[in-house]
């Protein structure tokens, strides 16, 4: 038995890098493949043709490119999408990081229940919610009467921008609470609390000391909204209507609608290049400022 256990303690803690390497390759290149092999006859189907009879001839045609950044309204489309995902990112933030930070700082018996309600939408899907919405922001809903009775004066809600708003606000919520949660457990509490013993008000303990600390966590849960928003489709298709788009409903419409591939094909591309983007812009410029 000592023999044996002599064995076992000179054996390594951990897995070589060859042998690790070689276990995870199979595994990695699947899925590799199965990611880059969609995006590469995406980026094909971009520079095809669309023809009504036979939906998409072979080309290396750059048209499609053209005309997307061309046309005002594709142009448009893109800017209010972006503009709708930096809104309800700022919304979901400024909603968000209290509420996270309450949750990390309460030692109430009921905490469970609150991180429980949190993530119980979760478990509806987006579709089922945006009903919900349309329910309350309908006319003759309770909203809308309440609104009358104040106001005396009957406002639209159905179909708005706002309408919209909320729908991917309250979509996102819930991943950036719980993604701020993380971050602000990782940081000390005792840090504000010295701070407003050498001092400080708990104000500006907490811009001076815990905002800092918590401020990479903050923009990577912006960036996971950011990206959500980016690629909503149920909110503008229920909440917006028709004349709402965005450009997720514009991809849909383009492949499903139009049928024409070739463009469905650049607008994908385009919302990921213009996600990745955006996406690396704030990670440089998180850097930068770490």
């Amino acid at each position: 038995m000592a023999e044996i256990s002599d064995r076992v303690r000179r054996q390594p803690d951990s897995v070589p890098v060859g042998l690790a390497t070689l276990l995870l390759g199979p595994a990695t290149a699947v899925v590799a493949m199965a990611m880059v092999i969609p995006l590469i006859a995406f980026a094909r189907y971009g520079f095809n043709s669309y023809d009504r009879i036979e939906l998409m001839k072979q080309a290396w045609d750059i048209g499609n490119y053209v005309r997307f950044f061309s046309d005002p309204f594709f142009l448009g489309v893109l800017l209010r999408t972006i503009g709708m995902a930096f809104l309800a990112t700022v919304l979901c933030l400024a909603i968000g990081f209290p509420i996270a930070f309450q949750l990390v700082r309460t030692q109430s018996r009921f905490k469970s229940i609150a991180v429980f309600l949190i993530v119980l939408p979760l478990f509806i899907s987006g579709t089922i919610r945006c009903v919900g919405w349309m329910i309350v922001l309908a006319r003759g809903s309770l909203l809308d009467t309440v609104i009358v009775t104040v106001s005396g004066a009957r406002i639209d809600l159905m179909h708005t921008t706002l309408a919209v708003l909320f729908g991917i606000a309250s979509f996102n919520l819930p991943y950036l609470i719980l993604t701020l949660q993380s971050a602000i457990e990782g940081v000390d509490m005792e840090l504000q609390q010295a701070a407003e013993g050498l001092g400080a008000t708990p104000q500006r303990a907490f811009w001076r000391v815990i905002w800092p600390l918590a401020f990479p966590g903050v923009v990577v849960a912006a960036i996971l909204s950011f990206v959500l928003a980016m690629n909503a489709y149920a909110a503008p298709v229920l909440l917006g209507g028709p004349r709402f788009q965005m450009m997720a409903p514009l991809l849909y419409w383009e492949f499903g609608t139009q049928n024409n591939w070739p463009m469905a094909s650049v607008v994908a591309f385009v919302i990921m290049g213009t996600t990745l983007l955006l996406v690396g812009i704030a990670s440089a410029l998180l850097l930068r400022r770490r």
